[in-house]
């Protein structure tokens, strides 16, 4: 199932991360606590930073990452195993068009106000 909103202004990579945040917590309500303990999850993004500041090697410099990092990782604890991984912008189309959906769709909205 694809998902897709608009969460108003923020980076790319605060976008990365609330999108990884829905993501734990959209798929622990689909399968419940208990299931969810079975599951492993791989998180593919295109923000080699985001991958790499969620794989600790790079340090979060940016402050309003650092709430967002501590809520992933409290949310991963629910899984037997959560990874993030890098692709190339190329290889993420469908979601790069779930996000200019959402902004269009923000965009008509403004409009009609």
């Amino acid at each position: 199932k694809k998902y897709g909103e608009y969460i108003g202004e923020a980076t790319n990579n605060q976008a990365e991360y609330q999108a990884i945040i829905f993501g734990l917590k959209k798929t622990k309500l689909l399968f419940g606590k208990k299931k969810a303990k079975e599951i492993e999850l791989e998180f593919l993004t295109d923000s080699e930073l985001a991958a790499r500041q969620l794989n600790h090697k790079y340090k979060i410099k940016e402050k309003e990452l650092q709430p967002l990092f501590l809520k992933i990782w409290n949310l991963t604890i629910d899984f037997k195993n959560v990874s993030f991984s890098h692709i190339l912008r190329e290889k993420n189309k469908e979601a790069d068009a779930l996000v200019n959906e959402a902004l269009d769709s923000q965009s008509r909205e403004q409009k009609l106000l």
